[in-house]
């Protein structure tokens, strides 16, 4: 048998950062939710379908992750990124090839950004903080790949008139996928825009929302309903999402000079063009699969077929449901459990198992337990 090669070692200062791939990440706990909460929430609410990943994706460059990356859905809570990953999580045995998130350091700053509290729901998922080191880091890791929304906040916060139109892209992602001869794959995600419709963003108000925490504020027919039920805070509208493989990035093969004089303007110039494949493709994954974003008989049909579960896949029960999977993992210890969600009265036990609940459907002053607990412990301001 031949002997494998030696990888090159990473630098020293990578090498020091390399305990980010196990500090939070608990593959248990993604089973676990995946089995006892995602999975219905898909099922019914999101219906989520993958397009052109029945041949999953491989490494070009054996020893570096592949960039997955894809756009994101506008005004709405990172639903998209949740159940894209969870439904490949599902078809992916043993998780090999398993894209592995670079997330926005404001979803792990706060315990409020995390769906419904639950702390640290983002890192142990496998989310890493989209910091210049994690990123260096990252393209080091063996396990799984990588994925990104390069688009960023901006991307999440750019309001309903510019559904489906990229952001300005993050020019890591070029010079990564340079510096370490790895592929960029796209994946573009459909009906996402109608998490949330018809919600607009300003720049000042964003501003302002960042510094506590909140990477956006959307206005839209939602405002009120997040003040006089806070739970909506969290929800998204029944869209039906899609995910769709677009056609591989080569960026190290666009360049006509060494990566060494490769200057910023180069890098950001470079974005531009990756950008630019991305938006046409994301135009024809739109015109062909984004022309009834919520079907409407299909919600309904899953509703009938799924009724021993009521209320569970509606959003109204989510709080509770999120709270009820938070104390028997983490304050129970438990790992392998079946919530039991088709059994009568199981929404009662647990909204009186788990009294906090109740703050989510408090008009505004449930806000004020909220953000105490939100805020509690909290990293705001600063560095990752």
């Amino acid at each position: 048998m031949p002997t494998p090669p030696v990888l090159p070692s990473p630098p020293p200062s990578i090498q020091a950062n390399q305990h980010i791939y196990s500090d939070y990440f608990r593959e248990d706990f993604v089973e676990t939710l995946d089995r006892n909460v995602l999975q219905l929430l898909d099922r019914v609410w999101f219906r989520s379908r993958l397009v052109g990943f029945e041949d999953f994706p491989e490494r070009n460059n054996p020893e570096r992750p592949l960039i997955f990356a894809s756009n994101h859905s506008g005004m709405a809570f990172p639903w998209d990124a949740i159940v894209a990953l969870a439904h490949m999580w599902r078809i992916l045995p043993g998780q090999i090839g398993l894209p592995r998130p670079l997330s926005a350091p404001l979803l792990s700053q706060s315990t409020l950004m995390n769906p419904f509290q639950v702390k640290d729901f983002w890192k142990k998922c496998g989310c890493v903080d989209a910091t210049t080191l994690n990123f260096d880091t990252m393209m080091y890791y063996q396990d799984m790949n990588l994925m990104l929304y390069p688009e960023g906040v901006p991307g999440i916060g750019k309001g309903f008139n510019k559904k489906y139109k990229l952001q300005r892209l993050a020019s890591s992602m070029v010079r990564h996928s340079i510096a370490h001869r790895t592929d960029v794959v796209p994946f573009y995600t459909v009906n996402g825009e109608y998490l949330n419709p018809y919600a607009y963003s300003w720049e000042w108000l964003n501003t302002l929302s960042k510094k506590i925490g909140i990477p956006f504020i959307p206005l839209g027919p939602i405002v009120l309903l997040v003040l006089l039920q806070p739970w909506s805070f969290y929800m998204a509208y029944p869209a039906q999402l899609t995910f769709v493989l677009g056609s591989r990035i080569r960026p190290y093969e666009m360049i006509d000079k060494d990566p060494a004089d490769l200057t910023r303007e180069d890098y950001t110039a470079l974005s531009e063009k990756v950008r630019v494949l991305m938006q046409a493709e994301l135009e024809a994954a739109v015109a062909k699969h984004g022309q009834q974003p919520y079907r409407w008989r299909e919600l309904w049909q899953r509703m009938k077929q799924n009724w021993r579960y009521f209320p569970f896949f509606l959003p109204i029960a989510w709080p509770a449901l999120f709270r009820e999977f938070e104390r028997l993992y983490v304050h129970k210890g438990h790992r392998d459990f079946d919530m039991q969600l088709d059994k009568p009265g199981a929404w009662l036990r647990m909204v009186w198992r788990n009294p906090f609940t109740i703050t989510f459907f408090i008009p505004i002053l449930g806000w004020i337990p909220i953000a105490i607990r939100g805020y509690k412990g909290h990293n705001i301001g600063k560095k990752p």
